[in-house]
Formats: C-alpha cells, sequence, structure tokens
C-alpha cells in the first residue's frame, strides 16, 4: 500500500528557509519519479518540482532558483528546500507520486510565510 507522509511545514518570515521531507513506503522510491506540489488558498494545487530517478529535475518557472528538490532513496525520503521565501509561497505542500493508473498524494503540510 503506497504512503506519502509529508512533514517540515511551519510558520517562517519572509527570506527564510524550510526543508519539506516527503517519507514514502509500499513501492519501490528509487524506481520511481516523484514531484512536489502545492495550493494556495483559494487557487488550484499547483506543480512544484519533479524529480527523476537519475537526478535530473524540473522546476515551476516561480520557484526556480530557490527551491532544490533532492532525494535519498536509502530513506525512501523526498526532500524539498526552499530558500529566499516569499508569502506566496503561502500554500498546503504536497508529494505525487503517479503510476500506471493510480496517483498517490500525501497528506500536506502547511507552508506559511510571513511578511
Amino acid at each position: 500500500q503506497v504512503r506519502l507522509v509529508e512533514s517540515g511545514g511551519g510558520l517562517v518570515q519572509v527570506g527564510g528557509s524550510l526543508r519539506l521531507s516527503c517519507a514514502a513506503s509500499g513501492f519501490t522510491f528509487s524506481s520511481h519519479g516523484m514531484s512536489w506540489y502545492r495550493q494556495a488558498p483559494g487557487k488550484e494545487r499547483e506543480w512544484v518540482a519533479w524529480l527523476g530517478i537519475t537526478g535530473l529535475a524540473d522546476y515551476a518557472d516561480s520557484v526556480k532558483g530557490r527551491f532544490t528538490v533532492s532525494r535519498d532513496n536509502t530513506k525512501d525520503t523526498l526532500y524539498l528546500q526552499m530558500n529566499s521565501l516569499r508569502p506566496e509561497d503561502t500554500a498546503v505542500y504536497y508529494c505525487r507520486l503517479r503510476q500506471p493508473g493510480a496517483t498517490y498524494w500525501g497528506q500536506g503540510t502547511q507552508v506559511t510565510v510571513a511578511s
């Protein structure tokens, strides 16, 4: 059974940093690309970053140069290092696994950036 559990969110000042974690279980983590998404109040969920199994990464333009996605296959954990945070980064952050015929989400972790 696939399980994704995010953690690491919190309240941070503008310009601060946070590192989110997504602990994965129930599948072969090292064999799957993984994504981060976020959803701000009143807005649709949007893609933030993707990390492939070879280490290739891609980012939304809004976070490029500020966020870094990484993974530790020995711990089955996906990370999102977020630097230079802005008020518009305030959202619930989710990790996502997509497999043929199924998409899995964690419960999310709240990030609030205070100005």
